[in-house]
């Protein structure tokens, strides 16, 4: 009996250490960061976008962070260029998922088809600015916090034929972004022509293949219309809209919402002044979340965040309020579908069971005076 009361009393000690080892294990583990990914093009034409949404996304974490992240433990961004590339945009979601994240924000745009790997995965994405068309309406794993093209190509036409300027209509798209230019064009038609409008051409371009703006813009012209729509990122709409002017200065040309980002005013110059487009957000908003994110933005990058800024902004949001709320056992997606209402910075919105959202702030603007100045 005192042997094993000697066994026993040597035990005390040893669990004692063994405890002290599995709390401090526990405890270092507590403070690996939370990963979140990123996805976007931030290099070439469309990288107003992903500069500008990577941006917006790294202000989200470091403020998150800044509040003691989640659960005590630090929220880290791993970024990946996919170029504006499909081929590349699978190849980093690919090493996204092997660095274990736990969300992607991304793609920006709508042609880069990854959204099988990342269902292959159960991974959570939340896209910014993809609209496409084609995911709507699918149990997936993939959200956005923007309305499909539907809702923007729609308030564009109606604008177009009511306010009486714009009855026959050459269009120029770019095949770059296929899945987002045909169909928004496609919408734009259907309402415009069902308003008594009609579309007399269309060109399909891209900056790869060796047609030139100004061969464009006169191929445009040549069908005599009496206005021009252009469904293009925002560099090309402003090289286009240059051409254009070169050979006619007074014919109206409306943009797609791809189009209405800061850097068509830098790009554009006098060529864009009183072109109209049409706006996703309402970037006069007097909400205060808008305006304190705006003022962050301003004070931190030196520029407007524009639609990219204010829409990336969001999708973090979605992504670490869900975090925060994910309770042991339960996936992030039924996370965010059992929460379905957030914050954006200019006001609540609420996804579907298929993680769409119908958000209200679409606008109408001209540029006048290099600004953007709401129309309607």
């Amino acid at each position: 009996m005192k042997e094993i009361a000697r066994s026993r009393k040597c035990l005390w000690p040893c669990n004692l250490a063994l405890v002290a080892v599995v709390l401090l294990l526990a405890a270092c583990e507590s403070k690996e960061p939370l990963r979140i990914g990123f996805v976007a093009g931030t290099l070439g034409r469309v990288a107003d976008l992903g500069v500008t949404g990577l941006d917006a996304a790294q202000l989200a974490v470091e403020q998150c962070n800044q509040e003691g992240g989640i659960r005590g433990r630090p929220v880290q961004l791993i970024a990946k260029d996919d170029h504006q590339d499909p081929d590349t945009a699978r190849k980093v979601v690919r090493e996204l998922v092997a660095a274990g994240v736990l969300a992607v924000i991304g793609p920006m745009t709508s042609d880069m088809a990854v959204a099988p790997l990342l269902n292959e995965a159960r991974l959570v994405t939340v896209s910014p600015t993809a609209t496409t068309e084609e995911l709507s309406g699918l149990d997936d794993f993939f959200f956005r916090v923007t309305s499909t093209t539907r809702a923007f190509a729609n308030k564009s036409a109606h604008y177009h034929i009511q306010n009486g300027t714009m009855r026959r209509i050459a269009a120029a798209y770019d095949t770059g972004n296929r899945s987002f230019g045909e169909k928004w064009l496609y919408n734009f038609t259907a309402a415009f022509t069902a308003s008594g409008g009609a579309m007399i051409h269309t060109i399909g371009f891209n900056t790869n293949q060796p047609a030139t703006f100004l061969q464009i813009a006169r191929d445009l012209l040549a069908a005599e219309p009496d206005g021009i729509l252009i469904v293009a990122n925002s560099m090309d709409s402003a090289l286009l809209c240059q051409q254009i002017r070169k050979l006619d200065t007074a014919v109206p040309i409306t943009l797609a919402d791809w189009g209405a980002t800061e850097r068509l005013l830098e790009l554009g110059g006098k060529a864009v002044e009183g072109v109209t487009v049409v706006q996703t957000f309402d970037r006069d908003s007097e909400a205060p979340g808008y305006k304190a994110f705006r003022q962050a933005f301003l004070e931190r990058y030196r520029r407007e965040p524009g639609f990219p800024g204010v829409n990336t902004y969001d999708a973090m949001q979605v992504v670490l309020t869900a975090l925060k709320a994910q309770k042991m056992g339960t996936g992030l997606k039924e996370t965010i579908l059992a929460l379905r209402r957030f914050a954006g910075l200019q006001g609540e919105f609420e996804f579907d069971p298929f993680g769409d959202v119908d958000r209200k702030e679409a606008s109408i603007s001209v540029v006048r005076n290099q600004s953007f100045v709401v129309l309607e």
